[in-house]
C-alpha cells in the first residue's frame, strides 16, 4: 500500500510521541490522558476524516500482508475499564478483511487455563503468518490485576518456592523473552495502553448508570476496582518500564478523547506495518507460463 510522504510525516506526528522503546527513566505522569497533540475540539470533525482515510490505508497493508504470508501481526490493548478498547479495537480496523484478522479477549482464566502456565492460554492463540492477531487483554493482566490482587495467584497452583518477592520481575523477564523470540520469527508486536484518568473513567461509567441502552455495561465490580487505582497506576507503571523494548514497543495513548485516542492507535498501527516494507509476492517464470496459458484458454472460448 503506498502512502504518500506528506501523509507518513502526518502518521507518524501522532504515533512516535507516544511509543515507548526503553522504559528504563518511563514515568507515567509525563503522560496526559487529555492530550490531543496540537488539536481541540474544534479539530475533530477533521480528526475522524483523517481516521477514515487511516481506515483505508489500513486495509490495503493488511492485503499485502495477507498475500505476502511472510509477517504476522500482534496488537495488544490493555486498559483500565471504559477507557474505550473495544471502540477503538471496532473504529480503527473496522475496514480490515476479517478473514485475515482474528479478535481474542482474555477474561479471568478458566479451569483448563489454570492448569497450565500464565502464557498458554495467549500463545494459543498467536496469529498465523500473513494475519493481525488482537489480544484485548493478554497476558499482561497478570502483572496488573494479579499484581494489584496477589490472592489471586493462589489459583494458579504455583509451586510454593516460585511465589516469591521476585515472581513481577521474572515475569517481566519471561514476557520480553517470549516477545523478542516472536519478533526474531516475523511477528510485529505492537502493544497499547489506553490512558484513561481517574476523573473521566467516572464520568463514563455514570453514563453507562443514565443510559439505558449502555446499562449492560455497567459491572458493580469494576466501579469496586476503583478503590485500587493507584495500585493499578504503579503496577503499568512498572510494566510499561520492564517491558517495553525496540522489539515490543508500547504505546501510552491518550484516552480522555475516543476521537484522538483512535486516531493515534491508528497511526501507531499503520506506522508499524509501513515499516515491514511489505511487496505483493512476485510472479516467477513458471507462473507466467500458466497464466499466459490460462489467458489463452479464456479467449479462445
Amino acid at each position: 500500500m503506498k502512502i504518500s510522504k506528506s501523509d507518513l510525516k502526518v502518521i507518524r506526528e501522532f504515533a512516535r510521541p507516544y511509543r515507548v522503546t526503553n522504559g528504563r527513566k518511563f514515568r507515567l505522569q509525563d503522560y496526559d490522558p487529555a492530550d490531543t497533540l496540537h488539536l481541540s475540539g474544534e479539530d475533530k470533525p477533521r480528526a475522524q476524516l483523517g481516521l477514515q482515510r487511516g481506515v483505508e490505508y489500513l486495509a490495503g497493508l493488511q492485503d499485502v500482508l495477507y498475500a505476502q504470508d511472510r509477517w504476522s501481526v500482534l496488537l495488544i490493548f490493555q486498559a483500565m475499564d471504559a477507557a474505550g478498547k473495544d471502540g477503538a479495537i471496532k473504529h480503527v480496523l473496522s475496514g480490515v478483511n476479517p478473514q485475515g484478522c482474528q479478535v481474542t479477549s482474555f477474561k479471568s482464566p478458566s479451569a483448563e487455563e489454570l492448569d497450565h502456565d500464565y502464557l498458554w492460554r495467549c500463545m494459543k492463540a498467536l496469529p498465523e503468518r500473513g494475519r493481525i492477531g488482537i489480544f484485548n487483554r493478554s497476558y499482561y493482566e497478570e502483572v496488573l490485576v494479579v499484581r494489584v490482587h496477589p490472592e489471586l495467584l493462589a489459583g494458579q497452583k504455583l509451586p510454593q518456592q516460585f511465589v516469591t518477592k521476585k515472581i513481577w520481575k521474572q515475569r517481566y523477564e519471561d514476557i520480553c523473552n517470549v516477545e523478542r523470540y516472536l519478533a526474531r520469527n516475523g511477528t510485529l508486536i505492537l502493544k497499547f495502553f489506553l490512558h484513561v484518568s481517574e476523573d473521566e473513567q467516572k464520568k463514563r461509567f455514570l453514563e453507562r448508570l443514565d443510559d439505558p441502552d449502555k446499562n449492560w455495561k455497567f459491572s458493580m465490580a469494576d466501579a469496586r476496582e476503583r478503590e485500587h487505582w493507584g495500585a493499578y497506576m504503579r503496577a503499568y507503571e512498572d510494566m510499561i518500564r520492564h517491558t517495553a523494548t525496540e522489539e515490543a514497543p508500547w504505546f501510552v495513548v491518550p484516552a480522555d478523547n475516543k476521537w484522538f485516542t483512535r486516531v493515534a492507535v491508528a497511526a501507531a498501527i499503520i506506522d508499524g506495518l509501513h515499516s515491514l516494507e511489505l511487496r505483493y509476492p512476485k510472479v516467477d517464470a513458471r507462473k507466467k507460463q500458466e497464466l499466459a496459458a490460462a489467458r489463452a484458454e479464456l479467449t479462445r472460448k
